[in-house]
């Protein structure tokens, strides 16, 4: 039986809005900073059910109830409290913690590595206050941060020594490895004595979502120091990409006050924003990460991205919008607010008010509007031949979208913008091929038109006989294949190095038995909906067959499971977990857009059933499958993925096997 600790189960209802897991079982409507609806205790007929995302709680006054997102499970679904906790944490992506020595042991040392951070944000509090942190102080007040900001920020002072936080933590009996551990100290790779970090900076404490203090980011306070701002490296507390500064204090302000969340570049920006009376966050020296997106979508439906109007701040919004589309859901996106040229939001406030960042932020632009000016103004349409290729674009970047109701809706509005009257949407979703089967040549049907496939392409059982390798066929480029024949397709060192960084040059029947497994495992309804076929395959890979049999293992366990939990169950096994990591970065396997998890049901069922009827008879197949990846390769412009190319050419394959195979005297 799992233990959840108490840290366990504050994590978890902080990854889920209460809102989000309730609206499951009652219908609800937003009024105010609460949602409310009937009650699922009573047959009452006037709403008196209410919830709230900020405390995380709901109240029922009619049943006299009120609780968490765990007991609502317990009371309404009759859920025992191990199985209510084990079902959030599927929906919130959290691995279940297993009762065995090591796991308390990680507990323990999590705790003594929240408890140092805490302990040296104190002392870099405190240093702020003495003659050491006279400079610091006056750097703060030069930056106009009031007394009120730099207490709830909990900001600080890194005295310039090596060894002053250090000898304040040993003197409370912290071990010098744990300090390394917690990004307190630096360890020496020649193993001499550890020293601080941090070190004359003004100190900005980072807080999990737990409301512990996780990390800090230090500001230097001399100019010709090496990185102006320095943050804690990765510890087991810490990881950067899962992480957004002032996100705790920001949700509280969201709740009470229904305003939007500001994503902004840096600390001083957000402590001038939330001044300004607005809840505000920032990533960590990076770009918005997926889990940094997942967060911001957890904590509102729409938070509002701050980006300089300068070039680099154009850049930095077309890059969050790349990653942000495949992600949208329906109710969920960003928005998008742009500041004269120049300033960022600690400027524009201190030199002209709040009012004058509240102006900017009442003409922020909704994330499809934002997306459809980027591609006016990078793509000319001043032929026939350009506005095709500005088409295809714009399908593209809808069909990148995951969720079908929310592609559909951008189809829509593109057509829209393009003033398009014929009816037509911009990506046809009931008719011709998904887009990872769309044929990129000439001779082969259009993306769009929905026609057949070649006569002779025919899906060949999965565990059906593979041609005799001895039988000479014609070969496509010209000439006969012979039975002997040793040349081998020719590779690219470009291509091949490119290959290599993914996990080396796989044959291609190893190839496509890696597509079909990663394939099964992001999308798990293809096995109830093809158990025999699935259960017929036959993975000539040793560490891909034992992945697969541990997978349908898991599948016919608990039929029902989802990709995040199957995921989660993989990654948990060392040996099959790291199979899995191994294929889905190696470039082809990626290549196959249909197999990601991001890919819709209908994609997902037809890509996998089209690799399964790849005939597996490596003497033909091999050339044309890497000759297809280098045309993949130096064609990235066209979006022209290594499926689409090898599904056309093993079409052509096929038939011209259908012809070689017909009886002559027939």
């Amino acid at each position: 039986m799992p233990r959840f600790s108490p840290d366990y189960l504050d994590e978890l209802r902080s990854r889920l809005r209460a809102s989000d897991v309730i609206g499951r079982v009652v219908t609800l409507k937003k009024e105010g900073r609460e949602f409310r609806g009937l009650s699922p205790f009573t047959a009452e007929k006037t709403p008196s059910f209410f919830v709230n995302d900020e405390k995380g709680r709901y109240f029922d006054f009619s049943a006299g109830k009120s609780g968490d997102i765990i007991t609502f499970l317990m009371d309404v679904q009759k859920m025992s409290f191990p199985d209510a906790v084990m079902m959030l944490a599927e929906m919130a992506g959290l691995p279940i913690p297993e009762d065995s020595p090591q796991d308390r042991a990680r507990e323990e040392k999590s705790r003594t590595l929240a408890d140092a951070s805490l302990d040296a944000a104190k002392f870099f509090r405190s240093m702020l206050g003495r003659s050491e942190g006279r400079e610091a102080m006056a750097y703060l007040q030069r930056r106009q941060v009031p007394e009120a900001a730099i207490r709830s920020f909990g900001l600080g002072y890194a005295p310039q020594s090596r060894n002053a936080l250090k000898d304040h933590l040993l003197n409370k009996d912290y071990p010098p490895e744990v300090l390394v551990e917690a990004g307190l100290l630096i360890g020496p790779d020649d193993g001499s004595a550890p020293y601080d970090r941090f070190r004359d900076r003004v100190m900005f404490p980072i807080i999990g979502t737990r409301g512990q203090i996780i990390a800090f980011g230090g500001r230097a306070l001399q100019k010709d120091a090496k990185a102006k701002y320095l943050n804690s490296p990765e510890t087991p507390l810490f990881h950067k990409s899962n992480t957004l500064y002032n996100l705790g204090q920001a949700r509280r302000v969201a709740g009470k006050t229904d305003r939007p969340i500001i994503v902004a570049e840096g600390y001083m920006d957000v402590i001038s924003i939330a001044g300004a009376g607005w809840p505000s966050v920032a990533p960590l020296g990076t770009a918005l990460t997926e889990n940094q997106l997942g967060l911001l979508w957890r904590a509102q439906d729409t938070p509002i991205l701050c980006f300089d109007g300068d070039r680099a701040g154009k850049a930095a919004a077309w890059r969050a919008i790349d990653r942000a589309l495949p992600l949208l859901q329906p109710g969920k996106s960003l928005k998008f607010m742009f500041l004269p040229d120049g300033m960022d939001p600690d400027d524009l406030i201190k030199k002209e008010g709040p009012e004058a960042f509240r102006a900017v932020l009442e003409k922020a632009r909704p994330l499809a509007d934002v997306l459809w000016e980027r591609e006016n103004e990078q793509n000319p349409r001043s032929t026939p031949e350009e506005d095709a290729q500005f088409r295809r674009h714009l399908r593209d970047l809808v069909r990148s979208i995951a969720d079908g109701d929310v592609r559909r809706a951008y189809g829509d509005f593109i057509a829209d913008k393009l003033g398009d009257r014929r009816g037509e949407p911009l990506v046809r979703e009931e008719h011709g091929p998904p887009p990872s089967m769309a044929a990129p040549y000439p001779d082969y049907p259009p993306e769009d038109r929905g026609e057949p496939a070649p006569s002779g392409w025919q899906a060949r059982p999965a565990n059906g006989p593979s041609r005799p390798q001895g039988r000479p066929r014609n070969n496509p480029r010209g000439g006969k294949w012979q039975p002997g024949w040793q040349e081998g397709p020719r590779v690219s060192a470009e291509l091949k190095a490119r290959l290599q960084q993914g996990g080396g040059i796989a044959g291609p029947d190893t190839i496509r038995e890696s597509i079909l497994v990663i394939g099964l495992i992001h999308h798990p309804r293809l096995f109830a909906s093809h158990e025999d076929t699935v259960m017929a395959l036959t993975i000539e890979d040793r560490s891909l067959s034992a992945l697969l049999a541990f997978t349908l293992d898991l599948l016919m366990g608990t039929p029902d499971l989802d990709f995040e939990a199957l995921h989660s169950h993989i990654l948990k096994n060392p040996e099959y977990g790291q199979t899995y990591q191994r294929w889905i970065i190696h470039p082809l396997v990626r290549l196959a857009r249909f197999a990601r998890p991001d890919a819709d049901e209908m994609t997902a069922e037809a890509g996998w059933l089209n690799t399964l009827s790849i005939d597996r008879y490596q003497g033909d197949l091999e050339a044309e499958i890497l000759e297809a990846a280098e045309d993949a390769h130096k064609d990235a412009g066209r979006e022209r993925t290594w499926f689409d190319a090898v599904s056309h050419r093993a079409r052509n394959l096929a038939a011209q096997r259908s012809e070689d195979d017909k009886d002559p005297g027939a």
